[in-house]
């Protein structure tokens, strides 16, 4: 545990308003933008900064960002048609929903337990044009011996269960795109063929246009090296994370390791759905950890 001293909130503007945790005894910070969807843009953990960032796609408003850690809800991946059909009508919805393109509201930080922020999301006039719940969203950041830490709070406030999908889009810097994932799943669908085949711990994303996703794992933990330097991050999440996707753009100094509730086209086809009851929130858990071996 840390003294209560070690840890700080800042914040600064850089584009965008940004607000920063540290742990100055592990020198680690998390920095993330309430504006642009809360998305955090560095994590640096044991003084390694484990994401990869296009500053100009962060810049631009108009544009999804490409890099950082983005957060999905309530789909995650895409819709055949950017459209899906629930309860008889048809509804329009851009890739990975619309958490990701929203400003947040920061409501609370404090650094009694680890540095950390709370901030919101609810549903609007917008957001019910495609997806016809109110819902509110809150998350907690939390930065905390070394480690940062996603606290997610779903709430629904529609008087009928509310479908969602869960997920997170790191963008993890690399220097290579042939990693081998500590996992213990052993199938995966490769979304270049559509074909599931057998998985045997190494993947290499390069030449892959698109992604390619572990089906079958039981611990719901992941983790792989970074950069060839002896570090080595691991993701543990709540066990609703039932798949990772993995994903990775040719040139690009980047693998996405991207934690999913459910795969591409879950709002169509209703499989692996997560039904969030009114009045009985969803509480999920994210952590990141860095190390060296």
């Amino acid at each position: 545990m840390r003294d209560q001293a070690n840890y700080a909130i800042n914040t600064f503007v850089d584009g965008y308003p940004l607000y920063e945790l540290t742990d100055a005894a592990t020198r680690s910070r998390v920095v993330f933008c309430p504006e642009r969807g809360a998305i955090v843009t560095h994590c640096r953990l044991q003084d390694q900064e484990l994401l990869y960032l296009d500053r100009e796609t962060f810049l631009n408003p108009q544009a999804n960002i490409r890099g950082g850690i983005p957060i999905l809800y309530p789909i995650c991946g895409q819709l055949a048609g950017g459209q899906y059909e629930w309860n008889g009508a048809v509804y329009a919805m851009r890739n990975h929903g619309v958490a990701r393109i929203k400003p947040w509201q920061v409501i609370e930080t404090g650094t009694d337990d680890g540095a950390y922020a709370t901030f919101s999301l609810r549903s609007d006039e917008e957001t019910l044009a495609s997806y016809p719940f109110a819902f509110e969203l809150r998350f907690t950041y939390r930065l905390k011996d070394g480690k940062f830490t996603i606290e997610q709070l779903y709430s629904n406030g529609s008087d009928e269960p509310m479908p969602m999908v869960a997920g997170f889009h790191p963008y993890f810097a690399a220097d290579g795109k042939h990693l081998a994932y500590e996992t213990d799943a052993a199938t995966i669908l490769d979304y270049n063929d559509n074909n599931e085949k057998p998985f045997h711990g190494a993947l290499d994303l390069q030449g892959r246009v698109e992604s390619v996703a572990l089906l079958d794992a039981r611990k719901p933990e992941v983790g792989f090296p970074l950069n060839g330097k002896g570090g080595f991050v691991r993701m543990t999440y709540s066990e609703e994370f039932r798949y990772v996707v993995l994903w990775s753009i040719e040139d690009k100094p980047f693998v996405c390791v991207e934690p999913w509730t459910a795969l591409n086209e879950a709002l169509n086809h209703k499989k692996d759905l997560l039904l969030v009851n009114p009045g009985q929130p969803l509480r999920l858990q994210l952590t990141i950890s860095y190390e060296q071996r």
